[in-house]
Protein backbone atom coordinates (compact mmCIF):
# COMPACT_ATOMS: atom_id res chain seq x y z
CA UNK A 1 0.00 0.00 0.00
CA UNK A 2 1.85 2.94 -1.30
CA UNK A 3 2.22 6.24 0.87
CA UNK A 4 3.32 9.83 -0.43
CA UNK A 5 3.54 12.48 1.49
CA UNK A 6 1.68 16.10 0.81
CA UNK A 7 3.05 19.56 0.38
CA UNK A 8 1.31 22.32 1.63
CA UNK A 9 3.81 24.73 0.02
CA UNK A 10 3.32 22.99 -3.26
CA UNK A 11 0.39 22.21 -3.90
CA UNK A 12 -2.58 24.51 -4.20
CA UNK A 13 -6.35 22.75 -2.19
CA UNK A 14 -9.56 23.04 -3.94
CA UNK A 15 -12.01 22.82 -0.53
CA UNK A 16 -15.46 21.45 -1.56
CA UNK A 17 -17.96 22.21 1.15
CA UNK A 18 -20.94 19.56 0.66
CA UNK A 19 -24.47 21.87 1.58
CA UNK A 20 -25.68 19.04 3.97
CA UNK A 21 -22.22 19.63 5.90
CA UNK A 22 -23.48 23.23 6.32
CA UNK A 23 -27.00 22.95 7.25
CA UNK A 24 -25.68 19.73 10.10
CA UNK A 25 -22.83 21.38 11.62
CA UNK A 26 -21.69 25.13 10.59
CA UNK A 27 -19.54 25.56 13.16
CA UNK A 28 -17.53 22.19 12.04
CA UNK A 29 -17.43 23.48 8.61
CA UNK A 30 -16.05 27.21 10.10
CA UNK A 31 -13.11 25.65 11.62
CA UNK A 32 -11.99 23.36 8.92
CA UNK A 33 -12.06 26.44 6.88
CA UNK A 34 -9.88 28.17 8.97
CA UNK A 35 -7.42 25.80 9.00
CA UNK A 36 -7.05 24.84 5.27
CA UNK A 37 -7.37 28.54 4.40
CA UNK A 38 -3.80 28.91 6.60
CA UNK A 39 -2.25 27.76 3.18
CA UNK A 40 -1.55 29.71 0.26
CA UNK A 41 -3.26 29.30 -3.09
CA UNK A 42 -6.73 26.91 -1.08
CA UNK A 43 -10.09 27.63 -3.03
CA UNK A 44 -13.20 27.09 -1.32
CA UNK A 45 -16.24 26.11 -3.29
CA UNK A 46 -19.75 25.98 -1.82
CA UNK A 47 -21.92 23.83 -4.34
CA UNK A 48 -25.31 23.95 -3.67
CA UNK A 49 -26.30 20.70 -4.89
CA UNK A 50 -25.01 17.39 -6.35
CA UNK A 51 -24.60 19.05 -9.65
CA UNK A 52 -22.35 21.96 -8.75
CA UNK A 53 -20.61 19.88 -6.25
CA UNK A 54 -19.70 18.13 -9.59
CA UNK A 55 -19.14 20.49 -11.40
CA UNK A 56 -16.18 21.93 -8.82
CA UNK A 57 -14.62 18.58 -8.89
CA UNK A 58 -14.24 18.49 -12.47
CA UNK A 59 -12.92 22.00 -12.95
CA UNK A 60 -10.69 21.77 -10.31
CA UNK A 61 -7.52 21.60 -12.58
CA UNK A 62 -4.26 20.77 -10.67
CA UNK A 63 -5.71 21.53 -7.13
CA UNK A 64 -6.12 18.85 -5.21
CA UNK A 65 -9.58 18.08 -3.86
CA UNK A 66 -10.77 18.13 -0.19
CA UNK A 67 -13.99 17.46 0.48
CA UNK A 68 -15.64 18.83 3.65
CA UNK A 69 -18.68 16.25 4.58
CA UNK A 70 -20.00 13.11 5.88
CA UNK A 71 -19.48 9.50 4.26
CA UNK A 72 -21.86 10.16 1.57
CA UNK A 73 -19.91 13.22 0.32
CA UNK A 74 -17.18 11.07 0.58
CA UNK A 75 -18.86 8.24 -1.41
CA UNK A 76 -20.18 11.02 -4.34
CA UNK A 77 -16.57 12.47 -4.36
CA UNK A 78 -14.78 9.17 -5.37
CA UNK A 79 -17.57 7.68 -7.55
CA UNK A 80 -17.04 11.26 -10.04
CA UNK A 81 -13.88 10.78 -9.95
CA UNK A 82 -14.31 6.84 -10.88
CA UNK A 83 -16.65 7.61 -13.72
CA UNK A 84 -14.63 10.01 -15.29
CA UNK A 85 -11.21 8.03 -14.77
CA UNK A 86 -9.46 10.08 -12.85
CA UNK A 87 -8.53 8.62 -9.48
CA UNK A 88 -5.33 7.16 -10.70
CA UNK A 89 -3.88 10.95 -10.78
CA UNK A 90 -5.63 12.30 -7.35
CA UNK A 91 -5.08 12.18 -4.16
CA UNK A 92 -8.71 12.49 -2.26
CA UNK A 93 -9.00 14.60 1.10
CA UNK A 94 -12.05 14.55 3.83
CA UNK A 95 -12.51 17.07 6.71
CA UNK A 96 -15.93 14.66 7.94
CA UNK A 97 -18.60 16.82 8.98
CA UNK A 98 -22.30 15.37 9.63
CA UNK A 99 -23.72 12.50 11.07
CA UNK A 100 -22.64 9.66 9.07
CA UNK A 101 -18.43 9.21 9.81
CA UNK A 102 -18.48 5.46 10.45
CA UNK A 103 -16.58 5.26 6.92
CA UNK A 104 -14.43 7.89 7.25
CA UNK A 105 -13.46 6.75 10.48
CA UNK A 106 -12.49 3.31 9.22
CA UNK A 107 -10.44 4.31 6.73
CA UNK A 108 -8.31 6.25 9.13
CA UNK A 109 -9.50 9.62 8.78
CA UNK A 110 -9.54 11.76 12.34
CA UNK A 111 -13.43 12.80 13.00
CA UNK A 112 -12.30 15.48 14.91
CA UNK A 113 -12.50 18.86 12.79
CA UNK A 114 -9.04 19.89 13.63
CA UNK A 115 -7.02 16.72 13.53
CA UNK A 116 -8.39 15.84 9.92
CA UNK A 117 -7.76 19.19 8.53
CA UNK A 118 -4.64 19.13 10.09
CA UNK A 119 -3.84 16.12 8.33
CA UNK A 120 -5.11 17.37 5.10
CA UNK A 121 -1.66 19.66 5.24
CA UNK A 122 0.64 17.50 7.08
CA UNK A 123 -0.69 13.89 6.10
CA UNK A 124 0.31 10.99 3.91
CA UNK A 125 -1.49 9.53 0.89
CA UNK A 126 -2.76 6.44 1.08
CA UNK A 127 -3.23 4.09 -1.74
CA UNK A 128 -6.60 1.59 -1.07
CA UNK A 129 -8.47 -1.04 -2.61
CA UNK A 130 -11.59 -0.41 -4.54
CA UNK A 131 -14.73 -2.57 -5.15
CA UNK A 132 -16.57 -1.75 -8.74
CA UNK A 133 -19.35 -3.67 -9.81
CA UNK A 134 -21.01 -4.10 -12.92
CA UNK A 135 -23.22 -1.10 -13.15
CA UNK A 136 -19.52 1.18 -12.67
CA UNK A 137 -21.12 1.56 -8.84
CA UNK A 138 -18.04 1.89 -6.22
CA UNK A 139 -17.71 0.26 -2.54
CA UNK A 140 -14.92 1.88 -0.03
CA UNK A 141 -15.66 0.21 3.00
CA UNK A 142 -18.16 -3.28 2.96
CA UNK A 143 -21.57 -4.21 1.16
CA UNK A 144 -24.35 -6.28 2.98
CA UNK A 145 -27.01 -8.30 1.99
CA UNK A 146 -29.44 -8.64 4.31
CA UNK A 147 -32.08 -11.34 4.60
CA UNK A 148 -35.37 -10.28 2.82
CA UNK A 149 -37.25 -7.99 4.06
CA UNK A 150 -41.05 -7.68 4.98
CA UNK A 151 -40.86 -3.85 4.42
CA UNK A 152 -41.74 -2.54 0.62
CA UNK A 153 -39.62 -2.06 -2.22
CA UNK A 154 -38.72 1.74 -1.21
CA UNK A 155 -38.48 0.70 2.19
CA UNK A 156 -34.50 0.70 3.28
CA UNK A 157 -34.79 -2.36 6.49
CA UNK A 158 -31.75 -0.68 8.51
CA UNK A 159 -34.09 2.62 8.32
CA UNK A 160 -37.16 1.14 8.60
CA UNK A 161 -36.25 -1.05 11.65
CA UNK A 162 -35.43 2.66 13.35
CA UNK A 163 -39.50 4.09 12.74
CA UNK A 164 -41.33 1.59 15.17
CA UNK A 165 -44.05 3.96 14.14
CA UNK A 166 -44.20 2.23 10.60
CA UNK A 167 -44.62 -1.08 12.21
CA UNK A 168 -47.29 0.56 14.47
CA UNK A 169 -49.18 1.47 11.03
CA UNK A 170 -48.76 -1.70 8.89
CA UNK A 171 -50.88 -3.36 12.20
CA UNK A 172 -53.26 -0.65 12.34
CA UNK A 173 -53.87 -1.48 8.26
CA UNK A 174 -54.01 -5.13 8.92
CA UNK A 175 -56.84 -4.84 11.82
CA UNK A 176 -59.16 -2.55 9.02
CA UNK A 177 -58.82 -4.66 6.19
CA UNK A 178 -61.38 -7.07 5.95
CA UNK A 179 -60.80 -10.58 6.58
CA UNK A 180 -60.17 -12.45 2.87
CA UNK A 181 -59.05 -9.03 1.31
CA UNK A 182 -55.14 -8.83 0.28
CA UNK A 183 -53.21 -5.72 2.04
CA UNK A 184 -50.68 -3.86 -0.08
CA UNK A 185 -48.62 -3.57 3.03
CA UNK A 186 -48.58 -7.41 3.02
CA UNK A 187 -47.79 -8.01 0.01
CA UNK A 188 -44.25 -9.03 -1.39
CA UNK A 189 -41.51 -11.39 0.17
CA UNK A 190 -41.80 -12.71 3.47
CA UNK A 191 -39.15 -12.22 5.40
CA UNK A 192 -36.96 -15.00 6.14
CA UNK A 193 -33.03 -16.45 4.53
CA UNK A 194 -32.47 -15.54 0.94
CA UNK A 195 -31.37 -17.95 -1.88
CA UNK A 196 -28.28 -17.26 -3.45
CA UNK A 197 -25.61 -18.02 -5.67
CA UNK A 198 -22.30 -16.83 -4.49
CA UNK A 199 -19.30 -17.39 -6.64
CA UNK A 200 -15.46 -16.08 -5.87
CA UNK A 201 -13.20 -15.87 -8.73
CA UNK A 202 -15.72 -18.61 -10.73
CA UNK A 203 -16.18 -21.07 -7.90
CA UNK A 204 -19.35 -21.69 -5.86
CA UNK A 205 -19.46 -20.80 -2.52
CA UNK A 206 -22.96 -21.45 -1.97
CA UNK A 207 -25.73 -22.15 -4.08
CA UNK A 208 -29.73 -22.14 -4.37
CA UNK A 209 -30.21 -24.91 -2.85
CA UNK A 210 -28.95 -23.27 0.68
CA UNK A 211 -30.13 -20.60 2.48
CA UNK A 212 -28.33 -17.77 3.75
CA UNK A 213 -28.90 -15.24 6.58
CA UNK A 214 -25.90 -12.90 5.19
CA UNK A 215 -23.67 -12.21 2.83
CA UNK A 216 -20.77 -9.34 3.44
CA UNK A 217 -18.07 -8.05 1.39
CA UNK A 218 -14.82 -5.41 2.10
CA UNK A 219 -11.44 -5.11 -0.04
CA UNK A 220 -8.33 -6.25 2.52
CA UNK A 221 -5.33 -4.58 1.82
CA UNK A 222 -3.80 -7.31 -0.32
CA UNK A 223 -5.96 -6.95 -3.45
CA UNK A 224 -8.53 -9.62 -2.54
CA UNK A 225 -12.35 -8.69 -1.00
CA UNK A 226 -12.96 -10.78 1.88
CA UNK A 227 -16.51 -12.78 2.08
CA UNK A 228 -18.23 -14.18 4.18
CA UNK A 229 -21.58 -15.95 4.17
CA UNK A 230 -23.46 -16.84 7.38
CA UNK A 231 -25.70 -19.54 6.50
CA UNK A 232 -29.14 -19.93 7.25
CA UNK A 233 -29.42 -22.84 10.37
CA UNK A 234 -32.25 -24.46 12.09
CA UNK A 235 -31.04 -25.30 15.73
CA UNK A 236 -27.22 -25.02 16.61
CA UNK A 237 -25.87 -22.11 14.43
CA UNK A 238 -24.04 -22.81 11.36
CA UNK A 239 -20.50 -22.02 11.06
CA UNK A 240 -20.14 -19.12 8.54
CA UNK A 241 -17.86 -19.83 5.30
CA UNK A 242 -15.23 -17.68 4.40
CA UNK A 243 -13.10 -16.75 1.05
CA UNK A 244 -11.19 -14.35 -0.58
CA UNK A 245 -10.50 -12.91 -4.07
CA UNK A 246 -10.65 -10.47 -6.72
CA UNK A 247 -14.00 -11.25 -8.15
CA UNK A 248 -17.22 -12.01 -6.46
CA UNK A 249 -20.37 -12.35 -7.98
CA UNK A 250 -24.21 -12.90 -6.11
CA UNK A 251 -27.09 -13.75 -8.19
CA UNK A 252 -30.35 -15.45 -7.46
CA UNK A 253 -34.06 -13.77 -6.79
CA UNK A 254 -34.37 -10.14 -6.76
CA UNK A 255 -32.23 -9.39 -3.85
CA UNK A 256 -31.12 -5.82 -2.59
CA UNK A 257 -27.54 -4.74 -1.08
CA UNK A 258 -26.08 -1.52 1.05
CA UNK A 259 -22.69 -1.09 0.10
CA UNK A 260 -21.08 1.59 2.27
CA UNK A 261 -23.82 4.34 2.90
CA UNK A 262 -26.45 3.34 0.02
CA UNK A 263 -29.02 0.50 -0.63
CA UNK A 264 -29.63 -0.67 -4.11
CA UNK A 265 -31.16 -2.86 -6.05
CA UNK A 266 -33.82 -5.21 -6.27
CA UNK A 267 -31.40 -6.82 -9.00
CA UNK A 268 -30.94 -10.69 -10.01
CA UNK A 269 -27.52 -10.91 -10.22
CA UNK A 270 -24.16 -8.60 -9.90
CA UNK A 271 -20.35 -8.71 -9.91
CA UNK A 272 -18.00 -6.89 -7.73
CA UNK A 273 -14.20 -6.42 -8.80
CA UNK A 274 -11.27 -5.53 -7.14
CA UNK A 275 -8.91 -3.03 -8.59
CA UNK A 276 -5.94 -3.10 -6.06
CA UNK A 277 -4.48 0.54 -5.11
CA UNK A 278 -7.02 2.03 -7.28
CA UNK A 279 -7.75 5.45 -5.22
CA UNK A 280 -5.94 8.10 -2.70
CA UNK A 281 -6.70 9.01 0.60
CA UNK A 282 -5.05 11.59 2.53
CA UNK A 283 -4.16 10.11 5.85
CA UNK A 284 -2.30 11.27 9.10
CA UNK A 285 1.24 10.39 9.53
CA UNK A 286 0.87 8.44 12.52
CA UNK A 287 -1.60 6.24 10.88
CA UNK A 288 0.47 5.11 8.28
Amino acid sequence: MAEVATSPTSEQLLVVIDPVARRTDNESVRIAKDVLSGGAGTKVCLPEGPEEFARALARRGSRRPVVVGDDRALIRAVSLLHRHRELAGCALSVVPVGDVMSLARSLGVPTGTVAAARAVLDGVERRMDLMVDDSDGVVLGALRIPPLSPFPAAEDPEDASGRPWLRTCQSLVRTLVPAGRPSRLTAGPEPGPSRLRVEVDGETLVDLNQPVEAVSVSPTASGTASVEIRPASVGAEASPLLAQGRTVTVSGAHFRYRADTAVSGPVRTRTWRVREGAWGLTVPAAVS
